[in-house]
């Protein structure tokens, strides 16, 4: 399927800024799941500084500000052509070993509702299938609900407030996995719905390393696995890892935040 995106992230201040760095991972790579067919990132009220791929082979481009801006605008598009292989990416591995997606991190360190849920995956005979049940399981605990929640909301959190969105259900996942003893990594993208070409933000799931298929992508808010309708951005341990956009700035100045998405095929 060819999908096409059209993503803007516009920062608005409410005073001149002197400085602020924006580390943007907003390109999608080939992979056997996805071949970028074209894209393209441009900014107003800045500069490229820099380009590289991370430790998790996410590509991110840097872009500082014009002194004195108030606005700085960042727009990537492109076509991306995907391919049904239900969400198996397989066994394709970076600098950052599999044990390295056993550690927990702050947004994802397991409490006693993580490690309950865990017993999901534990207590099937079948690695995949608890995968599937725990993902399940964690949306019928964790309905889908905007608003209730934090970007820095953690895990544990969200599980025991009973309510989130795509980045808590990766989370809980993710959490809940390594607790089991996999691999597991948080995933940034976008979906192509159907009926919606504007969206409001991009959308998150979870990959978990499966014994004899490698990574396989687990779309927890959904209740499957990522098919031809979903584009990988960027991977992590958690979702900071693998935002879209995070930065710094200097000086007082109050920021406002713009996303504009079309997501279509």
């Amino acid at each position: 399927m060819k999908i096409k995106i059209a993503h803007k992230t516009e920062y608005v201040y409410s005073t001149p800024v002197v400085y602020a760095l924006q580390k943007v991972r907003l390109r999608p790579l080939n992979s056997s799941l996805q071949d970028v067919l074209n894209w393209d990132i441009t900014v107003t009220g800045g500069k490229h500084e820099t380009q590289y791929l991370d430790h998790y082979q996410n590509h991110v481009d840097l872009f500082s500000i014009e002194p004195g801006a108030q606005t700085l605008s960042i727009r990537a598009e492109g076509t991306v052509l995907t391919k049904p292989e239900n969400g198996v990416l397989g066994m394709v591995y970076g600098r950052a070993p599999l044990w390295h997606f056993k550690q927990p991190t702050p947004q994802t360190t397991p409490g006693e509702a993580i490690r309950a849920m865990s017993q999901v995956v534990s207590n099937n005979a079948s690695q995949l299938n608890g995968l599937h049940e725990l993902s399940h399981a964690i949306l019928a605990a964790v309905p889908y609900q905007f608003g209730v929640t934090q970007t820095n909301t953690t895990a544990e959190a969200a599980l025991t407030g009973g309510r989130g969105v795509c980045q808590d259900h990766a989370q809980i996942f993710i959490a809940a996995a390594r607790v089991a003893g996999i691999p597991a990594r948080y995933v940034s993208g976008y979906l192509m719905m159907n009926d919606i070409v504007d969206q409001d933000a991009t959308h998150a799931w979870a990959e978990a390393h499966v014994d004899g298929l490698g990574w396989v992508g687990f779309d927890i808010s959904n209740g499957i696995s990522p098919d031809e309708r979903y584009v990988r951005i960027a991977t992590g341990r958690d979702a900071r890892d693998a935002a879209p956009v995070e930065g710094l700035r200097q000086g007082a100045a109050d920021e406002t935040l713009i996303v504009s998405l079309q997501v279509q095929q």
